[in-house]
Formats: C-alpha cells, sequence, structure tokens
C-alpha cells in the first residue's frame, strides 16, 4: 500500500488464503445453505468509500459495507419475486480491537405485507394506468381501473407485495435503532421490466442517507460476482483462451476491462444490503486514523440467523420457539466454498470467527492446489505444506495492518486499513494488491476486484514462491472472467441495476463475450 510501502513479497502473501477461487465466492457452498437459499450468504464487500470525482490521495471519510444473499435469482422469475425473509436476521459485524468479536454489528430485519392479495402477481403496472374497455363483462364496469399506474416509486399502488426494514447499530453492549422520521425503510424490488416499473428511480428513492452520515439500501440488485463457474466446476477445466494454454491469459487479455469467456452468474440477481458509515464510528478510538495507526485496521464479517424452530400452518400465521440460531458467516470470499472440507462446512457456517484455529488443517495443506497439481501433471507445481504463508490473512498483519498491530486469534475476517485512500475508478486495478492497487483485496474488497484470478496466480501459479513460480505462465492465470457484466455506479449503493425480468440475457460460452465453447 502507498502509505504504508510494504514490500512487495508480504504484500502478495496477504492472499494465499484463497487458494480454491476457482467457484462462484460463497454461492450454495455448504449443505445447509444449499437446503436454505434465503440465508445463504453469497459475497462480502467492505471497501474505503469513493466517488465519480475521486482525487489521487484524498483523505477516506467513509466506509461501504455490503452484504450479497439468496444467490443466482432469475429476474423474470415471479410471481412473488424475491422478498428478503422476514424470519431471519441479517447482520454485519465489525471488530476494531483485534480480538475477533464483534464491536459494532448492523442488525436487519424484514417485514412484507401484500397490499394487493386478490392480484395474481406481486407488483403490476403501466402507464397512467390501465381502465376496463367498453365491452367489459359485468360485474366489472368500463372504466374501473384494472392495471395500477406504472411503479415509479415506492410508494406506487402497484407494488403490492411491500417490504420495509428495521436497522438496529449496536456498538459494545448500546443497540441504536436506526430510522427516518414518519417513515419506514423500504425495500428496492427485483427489476420485473419497463413497462412495470422505473428501477433506477426506485433505486434512488431507496437509498437513504441519515443526519450522522450513515447511507442506507437494501434491495434486489445485479449480482456483483463474476467467474467461468461452469468451467470452474468441470474439474477445474478453463478455457483455451489466446495463449493456447488453459486457464492462462494472454498479456493483452490480463490487460483487458472486457472478457473472453462467460461470466456464468451474467443475467443473475442477488439480494443485497449496503451500509455507508462514517469512519469514526467503526474505529475503537473513534477517529480517522492514518494508515500507519494500529487502531487503523478493523475485521468484518457477516451473518445470517433464524429462530430455533419455526412452525409453518398455513393458512394461520407462523410461530417460532427459541432463540437466534446462526445459519451462515462469510469473511474472506471462497474460504467455506473451497478451502473447509465438505463435511466441516455447517459446522463452519454456524460457528464464530474467534474459534477458526480449529479449521487450521484445511488452511495449512488446502485440497485444491494438489488437484489443481495432478490436473496439469505437475506442470504447474505448488508450494509445499504447511502453508504458513497463509496467515497473514487470518491474522491483523502486513500487508493491511500497520506494524505493531495486535495479530488477535486466527479468523475469518475482511481485514479492511480504513486509513487507506481509495483509489480513483478510472486507476483502479482489477487484481487489487497484486496489480499494486493498495485499497483492492485483500485489504477489504471492492466490487471490482477479481478475486477468482487473484488466488489461482497466488496459489496454483506459485508466484510467491520465487523467481521459477513468479513468472508466465504461472503469473498469468484466468478464467477469462475480467469484470462484470453490468457497470456498477461510481457512488453508494455501487451495485449494479437488477437485470430487466423481461429482457435479461445470461451470456453463454460459444457466444460473443462468452468464450470458446471447447
Amino acid at each position: 500500500m502507498r502509505q504504508l510501502k510494504i514490500p512487495l513479497a508480504w504484500m502478495m502473501a496477504g492472499v494465499m488464503l484463497l487458494p480454491e477461487a476457482a467457484l462462484a465466492s460463497n454461492h450454495r457452498e455448504a449443505p445447509i445453505t444449499a437446503l436454505d437459499h434465503k440465508a445463504d450468504i453469497t459475497d462480502l464487500y467492505a471497501f474505503v468509500s469513493y466517488g465519480p470525482n475521486q482525487r489521487v490521495g484524498e483523505a477516506p471519510s467513509t466506509v461501504t459495507l455490503i452484504l450479497c444473499v439468496d444467490p443466482l435469482l432469475e429476474p423474470a422469475n415471479g410471481p412473488t419475486f424475491f422478498p428478503f425473509d422476514p424470519n431471519i436476521v441479517y447482520e454485519i459485524h465489525v471488530d476494531n480491537n483485534n480480538d475477533a468479536e464483534a464491536d459494532v454489528s448492523f442488525s436487519f430485519r424484514f417485514k412484507t405485507e401484500q397490499t394487493l392479495p386478490d392480484l395474481f402477481t406481486a407488483m403490476a403496472g403501466a402507464g397512467d394506468g390501465v381502465r376496463a374497455p367498453s365491452n367489459s363483462p359485468a360485474p366489472v364496469p368500463p372504466g374501473t381501473l384494472i392495471v395500477p399506474p406504472r411503479i415509479n416509486s415506492l410508494e406506487s399502488p402497484g407494488l403490492g407485495q411491500r417490504q420495509s426494514y428495521e436497522v438496529i447499530m449496536t456498538t459494545g453492549f448500546a443497540p441504536e435503532q436506526l430510522a427516518l422520521r414518519n417513515r419506514p425503510f423500504r425495500v428496492v424490488p427485483g427489476n420485473i421490466g419497463p413497462r412495470t416499473m422505473d428501477y433506477p428511480a426506485l433505486v434512488k428513492e431507496g437509498t437513504y442517507r441519515l443526519p450522522n452520515g450513515i447511507q442506507l439500501f437494501a434491495g434486489t440488485v445485479d449480482d456483483p460476482f463474476f467467474i467461468d463457474l461452469g468451467a470452474a466446476f468441470d474439474t477445474i477445466n478453463l478455457r483455451t483462451l489466446g495463449s493456447g494454454v488453459p486457464g492462462v491469459l494472454t498479456n493483452t487479455e490480463d490487460a483487458a476491462t472486457t472478457n473472453f469467456a462467460s461470466d456464468t452468474v451474467s443475467g443473475y440477481a442477488v439480494n443485497a444490503i449496503a451500509v455507508q458509515v462514517p469512519i469514526e464510528m467503526l474505529t475503537r478510538t473513534h477517529r480517522r486514523e492514518p494508515a500507519a495507526s494500529p487502531a487503523a485496521t478493523i475485521g468484518v464479517w457477516a451473518t445470517t440467523s433464524r429462530p430455533r424452530v419455526t412452525v409453518r400452518r398455513s393458512p394461520e400465521s407462523e410461530f417460532h420457539i427459541g432463540d437466534l440460531r446462526q445459519v451462515q458467516r462469510i469473511g474472506n470470499p471462497l474460504v467455506n466454498e473451497l478451502v473447509i472440507g465438505i463435511g466441516s462446512k455447517d459446522r463452519f457456517s454456524m460457528d464464530q470467527p474467534k474459534n477458526d484455529t480449529q479449521f487450521g488443517k484445511f488452511v495449512l495443506d488446502p485440497a485444491l492446489p494438489r488437484v489443481v497439481n495432478a490436473l496439469t501433471a505437475g506442470v504447474l507445481p505448488i508450494p509445499p505444506a504447511p502453508r504458513s504463508d497463509l496467515l497473514p490473512l487470518v491474522l491483523y498483519s502486513a500487508p493491511i495492518a500497520a506494524p505493531n498491530t495486535p495479530a488477535g486469534p486466527i479468523a475469518d475476517m475482511l481485514r479492511l486499513n480504513t486509513g487507506v485512500s481509495a483509489t480513483p475508478p478510472d486507476r483502479a486495478s482489477r487484481l487489487g494488491l497484486l496489480g499494486g492497487d493498495g485499497a483492492g483485496f485483500p485489504n477489504g474488497r471492492r466490487l471490482m476486484d477479481d478475486v477468482v484470478d487473484i488466488a489461482l496466480r497466488v496459489v496454483a501459479g506459485g508466484v510467491l514462491s520465487g523467481p521459477d513460480f513468479n513468472r508466465f505462465p504461472n503469473n498469468r492465470l484466468g478464467d477469462g472472467v475480467n469484470s462484470n457484466d453490468a457497470p456498477f455506479r461510481l457512488e453508494f449503493p455501487y451495485l449494479a441495476d437488477c437485470p430487466s425480468g423481461r429482457n435479461r440475457r445470461h451470456v453463454d460460452p460459444g457466444e460473443p463475450g462468452g468464450g470458446p465453447v471447447q
């Protein structure tokens, strides 16, 4: 990072916890979440906020935290679409004193109401409203409003399925409810299509700025993750692109912001919660700390929790018994997805970061690098176990944290140095720290960070192991998907618009931008 002037070897070592970045970040990665999609966390992002006019070296003032859940939502899949689950508590946690326990938490709970119970779909709208024609059969007289006006507001009558939410910010043991005066926080629904709604207008209305400097957003958006998921799940069968070697990019492909293979999650949506917070609300000193301060670095993770027992007795209302039980958690991308053995994934999901020493064997000798080594018949060698070089990402240490920062226990959390200035969007590298961009992954995680290619190069390519590894083709490993299929916003909430249900498109192999079929 620019302010810390960390040596390159240390800087690159920070990504080493993510060896199996060949699959979706956290999409349906554990048996328990394969059966409970609503509680499944897909991705977590934490980064120093930036804007369209961001200047180089501009002092950071806020941090943006984004939690995505409920993977691979097909935007056209009506009629109920994709509400948040009112029975789940969605939480983002921040550790600021290096003990891997929450010092600041944001808890979201949702409420659903149906205002058009006799309509066959959750939302409907067209123009200024559509009325019954002159030949309307009895008992509906001509001129009766049949279709509500186009949904241009979160209060439009055609928005029959409405969700609101409450947010509790807990600092220490002091909970505080964040609220607006005389109106609730509203959820932005999925983008059904252009006849039914003005989706960008709803996003603008559903982005809230509070007097204390916090901004909030919750709604259905484009899935920000990008990967050639099909090639990865076919036992790491990455595509052969310009280099002629499977899974290896040419220099031109590597420098591009376009895709040479299909983004499997293109055209799909997720539910997202975004919070932008003044930095002084997150650090233990309650101040904006410089990057060289041991108090500047925070740890971030997220959880979903349900009541211990839920009894559904339709058409009567359901009821709950017992306290909340954690279903899922995420810190760094890909850890539970691909580092943790499948027999331990559920236990990892339901445990706390401070207890992660019990999963150490999966980090010190991960399975997937050995799979890659075998598949290439040793052409791409891997570092020997034990992989102690993975520890910088699960401790408060360089290259993210400043010198003399207490290391804390081994714990899977995104570490973010809040004193490192954001990189202007037009200068950001998709390769984060590997690309010399100190504000990128694994110093937190931005939406544009290509965690797949970063991890492939560090682990399968062994680029940290010296000149025998930090060379072509090892340092050009990639899946050919360099960017998201939809452009991200340049300001809060940063997420791209949910694809139109009517006009969404999934990019497939064999078509422009989809890469070869092979």
